[in-house]
């Protein structure tokens, strides 16, 4: 009888495993060909939530959730749960990290990632922060934030993290600059399909930006700070912020470079005149 039951229990996971296989390699590679966006991105059996204090933090200082409707305000508040329990924060300079810090850094991770699904990320597993800037030995300067793969740590000044928090229509955003930088990293490396489906939509950006007629308006607009035109990793950080920042602005000065940004991360920030 056991030996029957655990045959059953084992025949039964190899069929769960084909079908979850079956849906990742086939099924969803070829609805993201189809309808450029994911099969689905919420599915919670357990919802988990954060203490009452901490949950109105979200409330009152965390304009993008207050917009959003209710149940996915609910999703929202279990993705933050499960950064906070995945990634490790570290102090430097004598910085006591506090709930209130870990809450907000949280939440613009998952603001810009809020149409994956397969949201989290393998790339980086700690979060450092400094009170302010912080002088890096690596290339002897001083840094506000950086991402570094090699040790997969995402830095910030916690000051210039606020300060791009607390001004939200300059088109600076510190945490939304360096999360950006860590999804255009994973998403070279492809370890899933959100991932693979970014990246190949960011390929297709960066063909029609570095077409000449494109390159020059995007220049002469002056929309986009000359730092986005470093390189493509810049680029893509910068229009990140931009679309978060202002994105009805984005949309009415280059309403196909706006489409293909929100096609990128499926997400249209809430409370905008273009969420259809």
């Amino acid at each position: 009888m056991i030996v029957l039951l655990l045959t059953l229990f084992l025949s039964i996971c190899t069929l769960v495993l084909l079908v979850i296989g079956f849906f990742n390699f086939i099924v969803e590679p070829v609805y993201f060909y189809v309808f450029k966006k994911p099969a689905y991105v919420y599915f919670y059996p357990v919802l988990k939530k954060l203490s009452p204090e901490l949950h109105e933090i979200l409330r009152s200082e965390i304009p993008f959730y207050s917009k959003l409707a209710t149940k996915k305000q609910q999703y929202f508040e279990h993705r933050v749960v499960e950064f906070l329990s995945t990634y490790q924060f570290h102090g430097k300079e004598s910085l006591e990290i506090t709930p209130y810090m870990r809450v907000k850094i949280a939440s613009v991770y998952v603001m810009i990632t809020f149409g994956m699904r397969e949201y989290l990320t393998q790339t980086i597993d700690k979060i450092i922060i400094y009170p302010s800037s912080y002088y890096s030995t690596i290339n002897d300067t001083f840094h506000n934030g950086e991402f570094n793969p090699r040790y997969k740590a995402v830095l910030f000044s916690w000051q210039h993290f606020m300060e791009g928090n607390e001004l939200e229509s300059d088109n600076l955003n510190l945490g939304i600059h360096e999360f950006a930088h860590v999804l255009h990293y994973n998403g070279m490396k492809k370890r899933n399909n959100s991932a693979a489906f970014f990246a190949q939509c960011y390929n297709q950006i960066r063909k029609d930006v570095k077409h000449p007629p494109n390159a020059k308006l995007l220049l002469d607009s002056g929309y986009f700070r000359e730092y986005a035109f470093t390189n493509d990793f810049e680029f893509l950080v910068v229009i990140m912020e931009h679309f978060f920042e202002t994105p009805d602005t984005f949309k009415q000065k280059f309403p196909e470079l706006f489409r293909k940004v929100k096609q990128m991360i499926n997400y249209t920030p809430p409370g905008s005149i273009y969420s259809t």
